[in-house]
Protein backbone atom coordinates (compact mmCIF):
# COMPACT_ATOMS: atom_id res chain seq x y z
CA UNK A 1 0.00 0.00 0.00
CA UNK A 2 1.16 3.64 -0.52
CA UNK A 3 2.28 6.13 2.01
CA UNK A 4 0.08 8.28 0.81
CA UNK A 5 -2.98 6.50 -0.80
CA UNK A 6 -5.54 8.31 1.63
CA UNK A 7 -4.71 11.67 0.23
CA UNK A 8 -4.11 10.59 -3.27
CA UNK A 9 -7.51 9.37 -3.22
CA UNK A 10 -9.29 12.90 -2.65
CA UNK A 11 -10.57 14.04 -6.10
CA UNK A 12 -9.30 17.60 -4.43
CA UNK A 13 -5.49 16.45 -3.92
CA UNK A 14 -4.54 13.29 -6.29
CA UNK A 15 -1.61 12.23 -8.22
CA UNK A 16 -0.83 15.79 -9.50
CA UNK A 17 -1.16 17.01 -5.66
CA UNK A 18 0.94 14.45 -4.83
CA UNK A 19 4.25 15.29 -7.12
CA UNK A 20 3.78 18.64 -6.42
CA UNK A 21 4.36 18.22 -3.00
CA UNK A 22 6.85 15.98 -3.27
CA UNK A 23 8.52 18.49 -5.52
CA UNK A 24 8.15 21.45 -2.90
CA UNK A 25 10.64 23.23 -0.71
CA UNK A 26 10.05 25.35 2.67
CA UNK A 27 11.30 27.06 5.13
CA UNK A 28 10.05 26.22 9.24
CA UNK A 29 11.29 29.45 11.17
CA UNK A 30 10.94 27.80 14.93
CA UNK A 31 10.81 24.15 15.96
CA UNK A 32 8.55 24.71 18.98
CA UNK A 33 4.92 24.33 19.53
CA UNK A 34 3.21 25.86 15.91
CA UNK A 35 6.02 24.29 14.30
CA UNK A 36 5.13 20.23 15.72
CA UNK A 37 2.07 20.05 13.89
CA UNK A 38 2.98 21.56 10.96
CA UNK A 39 6.30 19.60 10.74
CA UNK A 40 4.45 15.88 11.37
CA UNK A 41 1.88 16.35 8.95
CA UNK A 42 3.92 17.92 5.98
CA UNK A 43 6.43 15.58 6.64
CA UNK A 44 3.68 12.97 7.28
CA UNK A 45 2.32 13.83 4.05
CA UNK A 46 5.32 13.38 1.13
CA UNK A 47 6.59 17.40 1.30
CA UNK A 48 10.19 16.70 -0.45
CA UNK A 49 12.66 18.92 1.59
CA UNK A 50 12.15 20.60 4.86
CA UNK A 51 14.25 23.06 5.68
CA UNK A 52 14.15 23.57 9.84
CA UNK A 53 15.61 26.83 11.79
CA UNK A 54 15.93 26.95 15.11
CA UNK A 55 19.32 26.80 17.73
CA UNK A 56 16.85 26.56 20.89
CA UNK A 57 16.96 23.78 23.39
CA UNK A 58 14.93 21.33 24.27
CA UNK A 59 13.44 21.73 28.09
CA UNK A 60 11.03 20.34 30.03
CA UNK A 61 8.72 23.20 29.89
CA UNK A 62 8.51 22.79 26.46
CA UNK A 63 7.27 19.15 26.14
CA UNK A 64 3.06 19.46 27.41
CA UNK A 65 3.02 21.63 23.47
CA UNK A 66 6.18 20.42 21.53
CA UNK A 67 4.92 17.05 20.91
CA UNK A 68 7.34 16.66 17.70
CA UNK A 69 10.38 16.09 21.20
CA UNK A 70 10.67 13.13 23.37
CA UNK A 71 11.83 13.13 27.22
CA UNK A 72 15.10 11.70 25.12
CA UNK A 73 15.35 14.81 22.81
CA UNK A 74 15.74 17.37 26.43
CA UNK A 75 19.13 19.47 26.26
CA UNK A 76 19.49 18.66 22.34
CA UNK A 77 19.05 22.06 19.92
CA UNK A 78 15.13 21.67 18.98
CA UNK A 79 16.33 22.19 15.13
CA UNK A 80 18.48 18.86 14.80
CA UNK A 81 15.72 16.98 16.69
CA UNK A 82 12.79 18.04 14.96
CA UNK A 83 14.68 16.90 12.15
CA UNK A 84 16.04 13.58 13.16
CA UNK A 85 12.51 12.75 14.38
CA UNK A 86 10.90 14.06 10.82
CA UNK A 87 13.13 11.76 9.45
CA UNK A 88 11.98 8.52 11.50
CA UNK A 89 8.87 9.80 10.71
CA UNK A 90 8.90 9.88 7.00
CA UNK A 91 12.50 8.93 5.41
CA UNK A 92 11.45 10.69 1.90
CA UNK A 93 11.47 13.98 3.18
CA UNK A 94 14.74 15.40 3.26
CA UNK A 95 15.11 17.48 6.55
CA UNK A 96 17.63 19.69 6.55
CA UNK A 97 18.53 21.35 10.32
CA UNK A 98 19.91 24.76 10.72
CA UNK A 99 21.05 25.93 14.17
CA UNK A 100 21.24 28.91 14.30
CA UNK A 101 19.17 32.34 15.29
CA UNK A 102 17.20 34.08 11.94
CA UNK A 103 18.62 37.43 11.68
CA UNK A 104 17.57 40.04 9.14
CA UNK A 105 20.64 40.07 7.41
CA UNK A 106 20.41 35.92 7.16
CA UNK A 107 16.56 36.02 6.01
CA UNK A 108 17.72 35.22 2.05
CA UNK A 109 20.80 32.84 2.72
CA UNK A 110 17.91 30.43 3.95
CA UNK A 111 14.88 31.61 2.71
CA UNK A 112 16.29 32.26 -1.31
CA UNK A 113 16.25 29.03 -2.36
CA UNK A 114 12.26 28.00 -1.16
CA UNK A 115 8.54 27.93 -2.15
CA UNK A 116 6.78 28.86 1.01
CA UNK A 117 7.53 29.86 4.13
CA UNK A 118 6.27 29.19 7.71
CA UNK A 119 6.67 31.14 10.63
CA UNK A 120 6.43 29.13 13.44
CA UNK A 121 8.51 31.59 15.68
CA UNK A 122 7.25 33.40 19.37
CA UNK A 123 8.38 36.61 18.06
CA UNK A 124 7.03 39.71 16.52
CA UNK A 125 10.78 40.58 15.61
CA UNK A 126 10.90 37.50 13.60
CA UNK A 127 7.27 37.91 12.05
CA UNK A 128 8.08 41.61 10.74
CA UNK A 129 11.35 40.59 9.28
CA UNK A 130 10.08 37.89 7.57
CA UNK A 131 7.12 39.52 6.02
CA UNK A 132 9.38 42.41 4.74
CA UNK A 133 11.36 39.40 2.81
CA UNK A 134 8.44 37.20 1.58
CA UNK A 135 6.57 40.37 0.19
CA UNK A 136 5.91 40.20 -3.68
CA UNK A 137 8.47 37.14 -3.45
CA UNK A 138 6.74 34.59 -1.44
CA UNK A 139 4.07 32.93 0.37
CA UNK A 140 4.57 33.46 3.98
CA UNK A 141 1.94 30.94 6.29
CA UNK A 142 2.06 32.99 9.54
CA UNK A 143 0.48 32.39 12.85
CA UNK A 144 0.37 33.05 16.50
CA UNK A 145 -0.52 31.86 19.98
CA UNK A 146 -1.01 33.40 23.60
CA UNK A 147 -2.96 31.77 26.29
CA UNK A 148 -6.41 30.25 24.87
CA UNK A 149 -6.49 32.12 21.40
CA UNK A 150 -4.85 32.09 18.12
CA UNK A 151 -4.64 32.91 14.21
CA UNK A 152 -3.14 32.01 11.31
CA UNK A 153 -3.30 33.26 8.28
CA UNK A 154 -1.80 33.45 4.49
CA UNK A 155 0.70 36.39 3.38
CA UNK A 156 2.89 37.69 1.05
CA UNK A 157 3.47 36.51 -2.31
CA UNK A 158 -0.04 38.29 -3.90
CA UNK A 159 -1.46 38.83 -0.73
CA UNK A 160 -1.00 42.12 2.04
CA UNK A 161 1.97 41.48 4.10
CA UNK A 162 2.17 40.92 8.21
CA UNK A 163 2.89 44.79 8.30
CA UNK A 164 -0.61 45.75 6.39
CA UNK A 165 -2.66 43.51 8.53
CA UNK A 166 -0.78 44.14 11.55
CA UNK A 167 0.58 47.81 11.04
CA UNK A 168 0.78 48.77 15.08
CA UNK A 169 1.86 46.80 17.79
CA UNK A 170 0.54 46.66 20.90
CA UNK A 171 1.31 48.03 23.98
CA UNK A 172 2.22 44.76 26.05
CA UNK A 173 3.26 42.32 23.12
CA UNK A 174 2.21 38.20 24.97
CA UNK A 175 4.62 35.45 24.94
CA UNK A 176 4.12 31.84 25.69
CA UNK A 177 6.77 31.84 28.35
CA UNK A 178 4.79 35.21 30.01
CA UNK A 179 1.72 34.45 29.75
CA UNK A 180 1.14 30.95 29.22
CA UNK A 181 -0.54 28.43 26.63
CA UNK A 182 -2.51 25.49 25.99
CA UNK A 183 -1.19 22.86 24.03
CA UNK A 184 -4.22 22.11 21.94
CA UNK A 185 -4.69 25.45 21.22
CA UNK A 186 -1.37 25.44 19.71
CA UNK A 187 -2.13 22.03 18.28
CA UNK A 188 -4.96 23.61 16.34
CA UNK A 189 -3.34 26.03 14.99
CA UNK A 190 -0.35 24.21 13.88
CA UNK A 191 -2.35 22.64 11.76
CA UNK A 192 -4.27 24.89 10.12
CA UNK A 193 -0.78 25.86 9.44
CA UNK A 194 0.24 22.82 7.73
CA UNK A 195 -3.40 22.81 6.07
CA UNK A 196 -2.81 26.65 4.49
CA UNK A 197 0.93 25.54 3.24
CA UNK A 198 -0.53 22.22 1.39
CA UNK A 199 -2.91 24.42 -0.58
CA UNK A 200 -0.23 27.04 -1.23
CA UNK A 201 1.46 24.09 -2.97
CA UNK A 202 -0.68 21.74 -4.55
CA UNK A 203 -2.96 24.78 -6.07
CA UNK A 204 -5.38 21.88 -5.78
CA UNK A 205 -7.64 23.61 -2.79
CA UNK A 206 -8.54 27.23 -2.07
CA UNK A 207 -6.23 29.56 -1.55
CA UNK A 208 -5.74 30.78 1.81
CA UNK A 209 -3.10 33.52 1.08
CA UNK A 210 -5.21 36.99 1.91
CA UNK A 211 -6.84 34.99 4.76
CA UNK A 212 -7.15 34.87 8.40
CA UNK A 213 -8.31 32.40 10.85
CA UNK A 214 -8.72 33.03 14.47
CA UNK A 215 -9.78 30.73 17.18
CA UNK A 216 -10.62 31.11 21.19
CA UNK A 217 -10.73 28.24 23.51
CA UNK A 218 -12.72 30.61 25.46
CA UNK A 219 -16.28 29.55 24.13
CA UNK A 220 -14.56 27.32 20.64
CA UNK A 221 -14.86 29.93 18.49
CA UNK A 222 -13.67 29.90 15.35
CA UNK A 223 -13.92 33.20 13.22
CA UNK A 224 -11.74 35.30 10.36
CA UNK A 225 -11.95 37.68 7.21
CA UNK A 226 -10.18 38.41 4.31
CA UNK A 227 -7.63 41.02 3.68
CA UNK A 228 -6.69 41.24 0.16
CA UNK A 229 -6.78 44.54 -0.50
CA UNK A 230 -5.59 45.75 2.69
CA UNK A 231 -3.13 48.32 1.74
CA UNK A 232 0.63 48.47 2.76
CA UNK A 233 1.75 51.09 5.12
CA UNK A 234 3.67 54.15 4.03
CA UNK A 235 6.24 53.69 6.24
CA UNK A 236 7.25 50.49 7.91
CA UNK A 237 9.84 50.28 10.56
CA UNK A 238 12.71 47.75 9.59
CA UNK A 239 14.11 45.16 11.98
CA UNK A 240 18.07 45.15 11.09
CA UNK A 241 21.16 43.43 12.41
CA UNK A 242 24.08 45.23 14.24
CA UNK A 243 26.00 43.51 10.82
CA UNK A 244 24.01 45.95 9.30
CA UNK A 245 25.21 49.28 11.20
CA UNK A 246 26.63 52.18 9.55
CA UNK A 247 29.41 54.50 10.74
CA UNK A 248 26.89 57.38 10.52
CA UNK A 249 23.86 55.46 12.56
CA UNK A 250 23.06 57.81 15.88
CA UNK A 251 22.60 54.33 17.48
CA UNK A 252 20.41 54.27 20.74
CA UNK A 253 20.36 51.06 23.04
CA UNK A 254 17.01 51.42 25.02
CA UNK A 255 18.40 48.64 27.30
CA UNK A 256 19.71 49.23 31.32
CA UNK A 257 23.16 48.34 31.91
CA UNK A 258 21.80 45.35 34.26
CA UNK A 259 20.25 43.67 30.93
CA UNK A 260 22.86 44.23 28.55
CA UNK A 261 25.97 45.67 27.37
CA UNK A 262 25.51 48.38 24.48
CA UNK A 263 24.89 47.09 21.67
CA UNK A 264 28.04 49.15 19.53
CA UNK A 265 31.09 50.56 22.04
CA UNK A 266 29.58 54.23 20.45
CA UNK A 267 25.81 53.24 21.29
CA UNK A 268 24.10 55.88 23.58
CA UNK A 269 22.23 54.07 26.13
CA UNK A 270 18.58 56.23 26.71
CA UNK A 271 15.24 55.58 28.26
CA UNK A 272 12.64 56.40 26.51
CA UNK A 273 11.31 59.45 28.18
CA UNK A 274 14.68 61.14 26.83
CA UNK A 275 13.92 60.72 23.55
CA UNK A 276 13.30 64.53 22.45
CA UNK A 277 13.59 67.21 20.10
CA UNK A 278 16.80 67.95 22.14
CA UNK A 279 18.81 64.86 20.94
CA UNK A 280 21.60 66.20 18.59
CA UNK A 281 20.05 64.97 15.02
CA UNK A 282 21.85 67.11 12.82
CA UNK A 283 23.68 65.36 10.21
CA UNK A 284 22.47 61.90 11.29
CA UNK A 285 21.97 59.30 8.28
CA UNK A 286 19.50 57.40 9.97
CA UNK A 287 18.87 56.49 14.05
CA UNK A 288 18.96 52.85 15.46
CA UNK A 289 16.68 51.95 18.07
CA UNK A 290 17.57 48.92 20.54
CA UNK A 291 16.27 47.08 23.02
CA UNK A 292 15.28 43.34 24.16
CA UNK A 293 12.42 42.19 21.71
CA UNK A 294 11.87 45.16 19.76
CA UNK A 295 8.40 46.41 21.90
CA UNK A 296 10.57 49.27 23.49
CA UNK A 297 12.11 50.48 19.99
CA UNK A 298 9.15 50.36 18.37
CA UNK A 299 7.47 52.96 21.39
CA UNK A 300 10.58 54.91 21.21
CA UNK A 301 10.68 55.11 17.18
CA UNK A 302 6.79 56.35 17.57
CA UNK A 303 8.34 59.18 20.12
CA UNK A 304 10.99 59.92 17.43
CA UNK A 305 8.72 60.21 14.62
CA UNK A 306 6.67 63.00 16.14
CA UNK A 307 9.44 65.10 15.54
CA UNK A 308 11.94 63.84 13.23
CA UNK A 309 11.72 62.95 9.81
CA UNK A 310 14.94 60.80 8.74
CA UNK A 311 15.27 57.29 8.59
CA UNK A 312 14.84 55.22 11.52
CA UNK A 313 15.57 51.59 11.94
CA UNK A 314 15.38 48.66 15.03
CA UNK A 315 17.33 46.02 16.64
CA UNK A 316 15.54 43.44 18.34
CA UNK A 317 18.76 41.84 20.15
CA UNK A 318 17.24 39.96 22.54
CA UNK A 319 15.45 38.56 19.73
CA UNK A 320 17.78 37.24 17.29
CA UNK A 321 18.12 34.15 19.78
CA UNK A 322 14.49 34.15 18.30
CA UNK A 323 12.11 31.45 19.37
Amino acid sequence: MNRYERQISLAEFGVDGQKKLAAAKILVVGAGGLASPVLQYLAGAGLGYIKVMDYDIVSVDNMHRQTIFRTDDIGLAKGGAAASNMRSLNPDCQMTPIIEPLTPDNIETHASDVDLVLDCADSFAVSYSLSDYCLNRLPLIHASVVGTAGYVGGFCYNAPSVRAVFPDLPKRFGSCAEDGVLGPIVGIIGSLQAQMTLAVITKQLSSPLGQLVTYDAIGNRFGGFRFDGVEEPDVALPFISPLQLKSDDLVIDLRTADEADLITADAQRLGIDQITPDLPLKGIGRVVLCCRSGQRAWAAAEKLSGFWSGSISLIAAGDQNFI
